[in-house]
């Protein structure tokens, strides 16, 4: 049976487990907000730990906390940013909108681990929040976590998923296969032009986010509740940022208006919507793969995917792209988290935008998302399919829509006839364009080359 102890607040008493960290104001939101029992991210615990942790240092370099004091709420908080206690931490996403039961969570866990028996005194409010509000340190945790896992974990991933990219393009430079514009048959293009084109898409997304990581790295730390910086030193922002790259090793700076990232989640909403952007490349990569995989009889069958798995319960030997499919499921997330972060970014009213702790699950949840699905589109998907090449040999031979590179030559409206009659006899437009024109077949062969009309351009 679970066994209780008495804690106190400003509110009264109240029972918590005995072996809980946590103190009254973490077991009243646990209480209060029976919503979904989904806890914060691992990866916003880990920011709220890294600026205690900063906060405690700040407070001690500037004569506002004691050496004891200050070495052990650090060492503590530092425990906390390596994910050691995320246990304590089990206040639900939906909560408060300030975010405040998340701060006091880690006020309150951090005072514990600091001061176990009480004999320093550390208080949760008076020293590990010490110079700090909610307001302000929920929107760095916000920003700090983001960063973080952008940079550690998506940014490579996207790197790796357009050097494989790369070279598979490099590898099928010159596999030529029917291009398809509308799902209908087009220009002939390489398999290496459609994997560079993959490559530059995922290239521009990682782009776009570095761009965004510029303004989300500018931290509000030091604003306390409304932006003006009440009861913390005019040096504490600068001195935070400057701890936390030290421990991150990721360049945080102090915000020049603090108001802007208390009073609004622009960088949020910016960065969500960065993510967005990728999930529809995500989604168009994935789908590509899912066409030229299709069949394999009845579909384009041009490539064939890695086995992974039985494609169904009732039919036996069905082999389904499940990569792709779960890249596509993911992308569906992440879209439908960037409207959450929308929708919430509109909820900064006057001085505290008060839907931060959503905001903050679903911007970690699309970057994790994001970073884990990239890496196995990339190997499990893209590295490993196998072109076949005799069907896409055939379907780049029998394509009337080659007649296009004799457009500047015969003419469009014959082309077309000549187009028509190749669909409608099944034959190729080689031998169809021989018998309409006054063209030889060594000047048909060298204008209808499918390889050189992937390269475009007349002569």
């Amino acid at each position: 049976m679970t066994t209780y102890r008495t804690e106190r607040d400003s509110m009264g008493e109240l029972q918590v487990p005995a072996d809980a960290l946590w103190a009254a104001q973490t077991q009243r939101a646990i209480n209060n907000f029976p919503i979904s029992g989904q806890p914060m991210p691992a990866a916003f615990i880990r920011a709220l730990g890294l600026i205690k942790a900063a906060c405690a240092r700040s407070n001690r370099d500037l004569g506002l906390l004691e050496e004891d004091k200050a070495s052990a709420i650090a060492a503590a908080a530092d425990q906390v940013a390596e994910n050691l206690h995320d246990a304590q931490f089990p206040v639900d996403v939906y909560q408060t909108g300030s975010g405040t039961s998340s701060n006091m969570n880690a006020n309150e866990v951090i005072a514990r681990l600091a001061d176990p028996d009480g004999a320093l005194g550390i208080h949760p409010n008076d020293h590990v929040n010490m110079g700090q509000s909610s307001n302000d340190v929920i929107p760095t945790a916000i920003q700090v976590s983001a960063c973080l896992l952008a940079a550690e974990h998506l940014l490579p991933s996207l790197k790796h998923l357009q050097d494989v990219c790369e070279r598979r393009a490099e590898e099928l430079a010159e596999l030529v296969k029917t291009g398809r514009t509308h799902l209908m048959d087009a220009m002939p293009v390489t398999f290496g032009q459609e994997l560079a084109t993959w490559a530059s898409q995922v290239a521009s997304c990682r782009e776009r986010i570095v761009d965004a990581l510029a303004r989300a790295r500018r931290l509000p730390q030091g604003g306390t509740a409304v932006g003006t910086g009440i009861n913390a030193h005019a040096e504490f922002g600068e001195r935070v940022c400057a701890h936390l790259a030290q421990a991150s090793g990721f360049e945080f700076e102090s915000a020049v208006n603090k108001f802007e990232g208390i009073s609004s989640q622009d960088v949020a909403v910016e960065l969500s919507g960065q993510t967005k952007t990728l999930a529809v490349a995500i989604m168009k990569i994935a789908n590509d793969l899912r066409w030229m995989n299709s069949g394999p009889l009845a579909g384009l069958g041009e490539i064939e995917l890695e086995a992974l798995q039985p494609g169904s319960s009732i039919m036996p030997g069905k082999v389904n792209p499940v990569i792709p499919e779960a890249a596509c499921m993911v992308a569906a997330r992440v879209i439908g988290n960037d409207a959450t972060i929308a929708v919430a970014g509109q909820s900064g009213n006057f001085q505290l935008n008060v839907m931060l702790p959503v905001i903050a699950a679903s911007l970690l949840e699309s970057l994790k998302l994001l970073a884990n699905v990239s890496r196995l589109l990339a190997d499990r998907a893209i590295a490993g399919f196998v072109v076949k090449t005799e069907r896409v040999a055939g379907a780049v031979a029998r394509n009337p829509i080659l007649v296009t590179a004799l457009n500047p030559v015969i003419g469009y409206e014959k082309g077309a006839a000549a187009a028509k009659q190749a669909y409608r006899e099944g034959r190729p437009i080689i031998d169809v364009a021989e018998e309409n024109s006054d063209l030889s077949r060594e000047e048909l062969q060298r204008l209808l080359d499918p390889l050189k009309l992937t390269r475009g351009g007349l002569e």
